[in-house]
């Protein structure tokens, strides 16, 4: 059965009042389960119910029953806590109560009244069936006491509601006849024409939440309808477990770093990030949006397109998922994998999607790398990362009532070998065994059938899934414009910062191409908050961009991969970032944005570095012919590989004294035994405007905003040389506004613009 969701209603006020009932008037039941409409007919105006008696309800006995939690929650209130009154039915069908009823003698009870009718507690013998034992004032008094936080007034009348419903019309009249028998002091004439809704409310105004539940449970066993009875004690069960996980997730996932520098500045993660741009079809190719040059697309996935949102992941309206238990869900590094995750592990506790599914647990890689050395089951592990999950039974996690997803995130951080056809088969989750053996085995398809995975990694250079296992795939893209925007007026509290920032990001055309990465945006934002903070809310942003790409290199290969090749050294790292230099600096030389597999082994590159652990490559697959297809590797972005070529051109200056641009020039490498700093800005000037296509331009803007102190600092561990450099700015200024005056190639001057305010003297 489907644990208890909240109950979506259309109400007015927030609290119901001294006289109303507990499910308060002027409401109507609507119920859409097997998609026949459900109507509760309207009340009796008092519950003087038909042929029995015509006086009024007997009120000279009342028993005064504890409030219920302040403050009790009415049902015109219930969009508080619970959300929306949507009543799941496990097959994916929902229930919408809205309550409307007449005057009736029941709404001159209230939780605080004294006097509210005594219970008889001896049990009639009119009927064999009637045997007790019955609940006592005594025993709900403790009960109300003990209850779990989780029991809200919504819950509770969803939860009788849907069961007394299932009853057949003879057995709810038993089950009225068998209340009155017992309870003849609250009910004091035979309740026969009562509906539902009027019998729950009553049960509610005088015996609270846990004493409802109880009698409801009691008459039901008295009846015989066992599985009746085990389906109500699963459903509180399951809410229990739901509303506990709620909150760890809540307090997990709820809240995240403004700047990435000062940890312990957090907002509300609903406050801070926005929508993402999800396609329904992979393999589309990085972004190749470009400032100078119009770049040949890259892709060649010709599927139609179908933008999607969070909400749409594995929900049970879109046919296409219907029959999808995996979903794989890419997305180049820094685009946005493990937003989404949060936004979709946070619209799942708010009751704002997937409501079809009762428990969500996500597991990231990073989180699971302790389980790596030992032997466990998946549902130990599940266990070990969210206790409360104990209570759930073995066929809470069988059934199909009972929908669980789990959100494995980060599979480019796991470092296990996938073999899939020597792993050992594993379908039950109580086994103990290996993480790897796990892992594999959720990628077969083969562990916890009825349970929704979602695994989110970046392209991966070989298959990750099984080419026999049945999934489906989507690819994160990022921002769009309005949602980059919307980002940073969330983001900023002072509406004027945030105005300054977007104005920042507009007057930079490769800025505001970059900001469709959620990383990059969160490297201004903090670089914003930083100089606002040191210089005041008016001071001005810095027009160099090179800076900032320092710092999304140097986060890719550093902070985001510290999981995935946490023993890699410096020197490491600096000569793969040559060697990638270097592949991207001939590929600016030839025009080429894309490297096949066969050129890809020619560099002494480790693709897994590339791809996987570094981020600043990602993988796609070409289809250049009707029945052949390609896998092919580029630069997350076209500017990064123009970066990294500069990189690789100042380092090799720096470090070695070589000016790679006079080898290109003349055919041999040129040695400086001086400094002759200003000879290779030179030599980069005179490249780049003798390039019509202006395939150099952003290289040259880079390559001269290195000479910055601040970017200095930041490559100061890549830098190897003892020689102390000194500054050339103020050479490189005077050269670049001469080539400027000189206007031999006026199609080339507002680059070198461009280069004075990289150099902070324009």
């Amino acid at each position: 059965m489907e644990d208890a969701e909240p109950v979506a209603m259309a109400m007015g006020s927030e609290s119901s009042s001294v006289g109303d009932p507990v499910s308060v008037r002027g409401q109507q039941i609507v119920s859409n389960e097997d998609d026949d409409l459900y109507y509760i007919p309207e009340r009796r105006p008092s519950l003087d119910l038909g042929e029995w008696t015509t006086s009024p309800m007997d009120t000279s006995h009342r028993h005064h029953v504890a409030r219920a939690r302040s403050p009790v929650l009415s049902y015109t209130s219930l969009a508080s806590e619970e959300g929306s009154i949507e009543m799941g039915d496990g097959d994916g069908s929902s229930t919408r109560i809205q309550l409307e009823r007449s005057d009736s003698f029941s709404s001159s009870y209230s939780f605080d009244s004294d006097d509210c009718e005594k219970i008889n507690l001896k049990s009639k013998s009119i009927d064999d069936m009637v045997s007790g034992p019955f609940v006592t004032p005594e025993f709900l008094q403790s009960q109300s006491e003990s209850s779990h936080p989780s029991l809200t007034v919504a819950f509770t009348l969803k939860a009788i509601f849907d069961s007394l419903r299932k009853l057949s019309s003879g057995a709810f009249k038993t089950f009225k006849m068998m209340l009155w028998k017992h309870y003849p002091q609250t009910f004091n004439t035979p309740p026969q024409d009562m509906d539902i809704l009027n019998l729950v409310d009553r049960l509610l105004e005088c015996y609270g939440l846990d004493g409802s539940l109880q009698i409801t449970k009691i008459v039901l066993g008295e009846m015989g309808e066992k599985k009746m009875v085990d389906c109500l004690e699963t459903l509180c069960l399951r809410h229990e477990v739901r509303h506990d996980l709620c909150a760890n997730l809540k307090k997990k996932y709820g809240e995240v770093c403004e700047d990435m520098a000062v940890q312990e500045e957090k907002r509300p993660f609903d406050d801070i990030f926005t929508d993402l741009y999800i396609t329904s079809t992979c393999d589309n190719g990085p972004n190749i949006d470009h400032e100078v040059m119009t770049i040949e697309k890259l892709d060649s996935n010709r599927n139609e397109k179908q933008r999607l949102s969070t909400k749409d992941i594995f929900n049970s309206e879109r046919p296409e998922y219907s029959n999808t238990k995996l979903l794989l869900m890419t997305g180049v590094a820094g685009s946005g994998k493990s937003m989404a995750v949060r936004r979709l592990v946070l619209d799942w506790i708010e009751g704002r999607s997937h409501q079809h599914v009762s428990f969500l647990f996500p597991l990231p890689f990073r989180e699971l790398k302790q389980f790596e050395d030992s032997t466990a089951s998946f549902l130990e592990i599940i266990q070990k990362l969210y206790p409360e999950s104990k209570k759930l039974r073995d066929e809470d996690y069988r059934c199909e009532d009972c929908k669980i997803m789990f959100v494995f995130d980060g599979l480019d951080e796991y470092n296990g070998t996938l073999d899939f056809e020597n792993t050992m088969l594993l379908s039950d989750h109580t086994e103990p065994t290996t993480l790897n053996v796990i892992v594999v085995n959720l990628l077969r398809g083969r562990l916890l059938y009825r349970g929704l995975f979602l695994v989110t990694s970046r392209p991966q250079v070989k298959p990750c899934i099984p080419w026999d296992t049945h999934y489906d795939e989507i690819e994160v893209r990022g921002f769009c414009d309005l949602e980059r925007e919307e980002f940073f007026r969330r983001r900023f509290k002072d509406p004027g910062q945030a105005d300054k920032v977007i104005a920042y990001i507009e007057s930079f055309r490769t800025l505001r191409i970059m900001c469709h990465l959620p990383l990059f945006c969160s490297l201004v934002a903090d670089e914003g908050y930083r100089i606002f903070r040191e210089q005041g809310p008016g001071a001005e942003l810095p027009r160099s961009i090179t800076y900032l790409y320092t710092k999304l290199v140097l986060v890719l290969t550093r902070q985001h991969r510290i999981l995935r090749a946490p023993d890699l050294s410096l020197e490491e790292e600096r000569d793969f970032l040559m060697k990638l230099g270097e592949l991207a600096f001939n590929m600016l030389e030839g025009g080429q944005f894309k490297i096949t597999r066969p050129n890809w082994k020619h560099t002494g590159i480790n693709d897994r570095e590339a791809v996987i652990n570094s981020g600043l490559c990602t993988q796609y697959i070409t289809k250049p012919h009707v029945l052949f297809q390609e896998i092919v590797l580029s630069f997350i972005h076209p500017t990064v590989q123009e970066y990294l070529a500069a990189l690789y051109v100042f380092l090799s200056f720096r470090n070695q004294g070589k000016n790679v641009l006079e080898q290109q020039l003349r055919g041999k490498l040129k040695m400086f035994k001086g400094h002759k700093g200003m000879e290779l800005y030179k030599s980069a000037v005179d490249r780049s405007m003798h390039s019509e296509d202006g395939k150099l331009d952003i290289f040259l803007r880079f390559l001269i905003g290195m000479e910055r102190k601040p970017n200095l600092e930041l490559l100061q561990p890549l830098c190897t040389s003892s020689v102390k450099w000194p500054t050339v700015i103020e050479e490189a200024a005077t050269l670049i506004r001469k080539r400027i005056r000189e206007n031999k190639y006026p199609g080339r001057n507002d680059n070198l613009q461009h280069c004075l305010e990289e150099l902070g003297v324009c």
